[in-house]
């Protein structure tokens, strides 16, 4: 029988990887992880969770507007970047310290150094050559940058955490969930944001309400929207960039930050020498345990391209960890997913968007709850939260349940267990609301 120097080598210390590692180490497995940049990978390090704090730092321009009606007196306001910027950076410096000791304290051992497959069970990992029986690829995705003339004069979400400075003037090219989260942080922070988008909305896979609602409260706040516009090419000027685009005048601003979508990261890891399949999604072809085409490979997370979301990519790598050095198999349900963009204000969603529910069931209900919050009331802000649920009417199930305004992640987390659940709208209905709060009008829609 062969010897291997590991069970298990992980190529990627992402949330997958080190999730995989760690629950395979545990059901007695030899694990070996390789990391070539931080541990921790994009949530983590350039994502998530940076980019949630900062969705934290921008909230007190408007707090602190807001806290006059309800009877503080504050003296001059002022922002400083780089003590918000260095804050952050500092939290990102102690999560990666305990990721790292959760892979120590779990046996594995860590290579800081980039891996590559010489063969289904060989990894060129640094200067070292180590073998495996089983091998799992986490190796996340990275930002898109287009293919362009002056494409590299913008930023991309990787570096926006560590800016000298903020701009005045910020084009943000894209409208899907990274575009529109950092347009909010942003304009909050008193930087002139303009979003430019190749097609016709923002977010297109959330509830049309929602979108519709965003857009409106965006460009009340001030942030400006193009839309219909191809990118041509970016020019360099003396205060900045100018985006040369195919339907309508250049736009100038001193910063371009890309926001075009995220490819997974395939390239340098000897996927051909091992004999790994890639699809046409750029991406590594998995079945639904995750497994390659090679017998002995498996990979998780983003680099597979199937829900790119730091949760399932952990329970990915949990199934995998079980299924193969556990005992215990199980796959991970990739429906009903729930899902939030950190915006200005936040969007939370799960199950089926109205259109997707007439597609699916053929009749639906839709029951909506437009109202201003409490506290908007009380601080003067016209601004209006939107929550809908969408039902089966054949069955009276609730299929999909969409919020916009405060706080709408930390409530759908909740709510996304009934979805899940298959609760029904007349088991909403009998549930007795909790007053005042704004979660109680999602028991009290007629």
């Amino acid at each position: 029988m062969t010897t291997y120097d590991h069970n298990l080598f992980v190529i990627g210390a992402g949330s997958g990887g080190v999730r995989a590692a760690r629950i395979a180490s545990g059901h007695g497995a030899r694990v070996a992880i390789a990391e070539e940049h931080r541990v921790g990978g994009t949530c983590v390090i350039r994502g998530c969770v940076p980019k949630k704090l900062l969705v934290y730092g921008s909230h007190f321009a408007e707090d602190l507007v807001d806290a006059r009606r309800f009877g503080w007196t504050l003296g001059d306001k002022g922002f400083d970047w780089p003590t918000l910027r260095d804050n952050v950076l500092a939290e990102v410096d102690r999560l990666n310290d305990i990721y790292k000791t959760t892979l120590s304290g779990h046996d594995v051992h860590l290579y800081e150094a980039h891996a590559e497959l010489l063969d289904a069970h060989t990894v060129k990992v640094g200067d070292a050559t180590v073998t495996a029986d089983k091998i799992l690829i986490a190796t996340g995705a990275r930002p898109l940058v287009p293919d362009l003339p002056g494409a590299e004069l913008g930023i991309t979400s990787n570096e926006v955490f560590h800016l000298d400075h903020l701009p005045k003037s910020l084009v943000i090219a894209g409208g899907g969930y990274i575009a529109n989260e950092f347009a909010g942080v942003f304009h909050e922070l008193g930087v002139k944001v303009t979003l430019v988008n190749r097609g016709d909305t923002i977010l297109r896979q959330y509830d049309q309400a929602l979108r519709d609602r965003l857009l409106t409260i965006s460009m009340t706040k001030g942030i400006s929207f193009e839309f219909n516009c191809g990118f041509e090419r970016i020019e360099k000027t003396a205060t900045g960039v100018r985006v040369v685009v195919t339907n309508g005048d250049p736009i100038e601003a001193e910063m371009l930050l890309w926001a075009v979508g995220r490819r997974p990261n395939i390239e340098g890891l000897g996927l051909a020498a091992a004999g790994v399949a890639v699809n046409d999604k750029h991406a590594i072809a998995v079945d639904a345990d995750s497994r390659t085409n090679v017998a002995n490979i498996w990979a998780v997370g983003d680099v597979t391209d199937r829900v790119q979301l730091t949760p399932v990519a952990i329970r990915e790598g949990h199934a995998f960890a079980d299924s193969v050095f556990g005992g215990k198999p199980w796959t991970v349900d990739h429906g009903c997913i729930p899902s939030a963009v950190f915006s200005n204000p936040p969007i939370a969603s799960v199950g089926l968007t109205e259109a997707e529910a007439r597609n699916q069931h053929g009749t639906v209900k839709v029951f909506t709850s437009d109202f201003r919050p409490m506290r908007n009331v009380l601080a003067g802000r016209n601004e209006r939260s939107l929550y809908k649920l969408v039902v089966d009417a054949a069955t009276d199930v609730v299929v999909g349940a969409h919020m916009i305004g405060p706080d709408a992640p930390e409530i759908l987390q909740a709510l996304a267990i009934a979805i899940k659940a298959k609760l029904t709208k007349a088991q909403f209905d009998e549930t007795v609301a909790l007053h005042p709060t704004m979660a109680e009008e999602l028991v009290l829609m007629r």
